[in-house]
């Protein structure tokens, strides 16, 4: 599959329209317009790849629709270099999104299948993450910690304490929680000990799973 004209147009309509949907984030919608999401699709869905929605990719894992990508990317508050850990790489789209907005991205995937798929596919698109992972989300990346912010891209019944605990003071921590309908939560780390915690209504990601390695 090739990267078109016709596909960065489409790119720029989607920006557009989470513009409308209330994405302000400047370096967030710069993201969208240059990171080729129908290359992170299986080809069959190529032709819908910029309406917003989410799809399956495999494994029994979806692609976030591109407004929760975004929502989530604009919750982070990215700077320049930010250290950034995500759990559940996925298809890379968000790790791919993240990079784009001048990140250095550490991510972790729980399904190998998927691991291994998006760790050959972001170095052929020319987007270099730090540091791919197989492994348990929960746990984060302890070695390589502490982290400006922290990203969760499954549904999580609780928030992980070993992910607080990677969280730089000042860090933001950004987890959808709940079981079937999920609440996007950011935890914003105020010192050692107290996290303030603020809630942005419903959306529906996939479960987090864990221990399954």
């Amino acid at each position: 599959m090739k990267d078109t004209s016709k596909h960065q147009g489409l790119r720029n309509q989607l920006a557009k329209l989470l513009a409308e949907k209330g994405i302000t984030d400047k370096k967030v919608l710069e993201a969208i317009k240059v990171i080729p999401r129908h290359l992170f699709l299986n080809s069959s869905f190529e032709d819908f790849a910029y309406q917003d929605k989410a799809f399956p990719i495999g494994a029994g894992q979806t692609i976030s629709q591109p407004y929760t990508v975004a929502f989530q990317s604009q919750l982070l508050e990215v700077k320049k270099d930010h250290k950034i850990l995500e759990i559940g790489t996925g298809s890379g789209y968000q790790t791919a999104v993240l990079v784009a907005m001048g990140a250095k991205v550490y991510s972790v995937e729980r399904q190998n299948e998927l691991f291994k798929t998006t760790s050959a596919l972001l170095p052929k698109l020319g987007i270099r993450a730090k540091y791919l992972s197989f492994g348990d989300g929960y746990k984060g990346l302890p070695d390589y910690a502490p982290f400006d912010s922290i990203i969760v891209t499954a549904g999580a019944p609780i928030i992980p304490k070993a992910l607080m605990a990677q969280l730089k003071i000042g860090g933001r921590l950004v987890i959808p929680l709940g079981e079937d309908v999920q609440i996007m939560t950011l935890l914003i780390r105020k010192n050692a000990t107290q996290f303030e915690k603020h809630e942005f209504g419903d959306f529906k990601f996939v479960p987090l799973l864990e221990n399954k390695n």
